[in-house]
């Protein structure tokens, strides 16, 4: 069962709360979906979401467009000392190529498509990786306010690896003691929120460096409202 004694910063949100126990129970359901967590945060694996052909597309479109990786963070000297050191790229949602990619991690996940953000690739050489760090925005920094203005906190995150790895790139949760190794097409799921609706600091991550190989993989963020405006 989903829920933590330790609870995280933020107000408890009744939203929020309310998509974690229908996402959930929609992943639960999925006889392709397995749970990888029980207990403080709720995560869960789909092997093979993606097919071999979908996922050399995705990476041909990263190699096409892909820029030095950011942070939206207020600390600025995290850039000093290599917290993210990958590259990366929008994808456009409307191309037919990633329109059906987009819209099945949306329908997996039954969260309505406005709430997602932008598909992101991501391309890690030998020795580059993402420091630990929380998906979910820190209420407390500047960039907030912002973020309330287009969809707010962001709830689940669904990330899918596009090849296998030789050596390393696993993404690792050290505090809920979760380690997932990159495996072509295997879609990994979480919710950055804890029972109550709060931001769970259980679901700190990392992307941990790559020792032998390139790793590539899609992330994509869904809203606990709208993103995309009409």
């Amino acid at each position: 069962m989903f829920g933590s004694k330790k609870t995280g910063p933020g107000a408890p949100s009744k939203e929020r709360a309310r998509l974690g126990q229908t996402v959930g129970a929609r992943l639960e359901a999925d006889p392709n979906v397995r749970a990888a967590l029980v207990g403080g945060a709720q995560a869960y694996c789909y092997p093979d979401f993606l097919d071999a052909a979908q996922c050399n597309t995705l990476i041909a479109i990263i190699d096409s467009n892909r820029r030095p990786s950011t942070l939206l963070s207020d600390r600025p000297e995290q850039d000093d000392y290599g917290f993210r050191t990958s590259d990366s790229c929008d994808m456009d949602r409307y191309a037919p190529n990633v329109a059906a990619i987009d819209t099945a991690i949306a329908d997996l996940l039954g969260i309505p498509p406005e709430r997602g953000e932008t598909i992101q690739g991501q391309r890690y050489a030998p020795g580059q990786q993402f420091r630990a760090h929380h998906d979910f925005f820190h209420e407390n920094q500047k960039y907030w306010a912002e973020m309330q203005r287009c969809g707010g906190q962001r709830t689940w995150t669904a990330m899918v690896y596009l090849n296998d790895v030789e050596e390393g790139g696993a993404t690792w949760f050290p505090e809920a003691g979760l380690r997932v190794a990159p495996r072509r097409g295997l879609l990994l799921a979480w919710n950055n929120m804890s029972a109550d609706g709060r931001p769970n600091p259980l679901t700190l991550h990392e992307g941990m460096p790559v020792v032998k190989g390139v790793k590539y993989i899609i992330t994509k963020w869904f809203r606990e409202g709208a993103w995309l405006l009409s």
